[in-house]
């Protein structure tokens, strides 16, 4: 990776690893993922992305392809260049808030069918240990609460 300083290159080997981890993204993904956010707004193009990644030209194309198909990397054109040029999308922030949106509001369905199921079926359980997955699902309400209101700010701020 001989795109930039070594601290630049260290922060994207850790926002890599970070993206493996909580998104599930190929370590070729999460890296190139990494090098758009911390890349300026002129983009790379597939070349240079290449030579950064030391990736081979099918690998780069698959995997900025998932990159593009889940709204994480966008690309754009210069006048009077037929290169395509790649860019973290505007909205990388706030489609990762809807994500994780989505995995709480999920996670809250499941603690509230466990809830009911034992509040219904292990009602002596439930007695002694209920107290613990309803703390737990008012966890969960705060955090999407505060997504929400997350998301609506960002949205307020796209629109000026």
């Amino acid at each position: 990776m001989d795109c930039c300083s070594p601290e630049k290159q260290k922060l994207i080997e850790e926002a890599g690893l970070h993206f493996e981890k909580t998104q599930n993204l190929a370590p070729l993904a999460a890296r190139i993922y990494a090098t758009m956010i911390l890349s300026p707004n002129d983009g790379h193009t597939f070349e240079e992305i290449m030579r950064i990644t030391d990736a081979s030209k099918s690998s780069v194309s698959t995997q900025l392809n998932l990159l593009m198909q889940t709204k994480k990397v966008d690309y754009f054109t210069k006048p009077g260049d037929r290169k395509r040029y790649f860019k973290a999308s505007r909205t990388y922030l706030k489609n990762t808030l809807k994500e994780y949106l989505e995995n709480i509001s999920e996670e809250i369905k499941l603690v509230e069918k466990i809830i009911k199921f034992n509040s219904t079926y292990n009602s002596e359980k439930f007695e002694r240990d209920g107290h613990i997955p309803k703390m737990f699902r008012e966890y969960l309400l705060a955090q999407k609460e505060n997504l929400e209101t997350t998301i609506q700010r960002v949205s307020e701020h796209e629109n000026h």
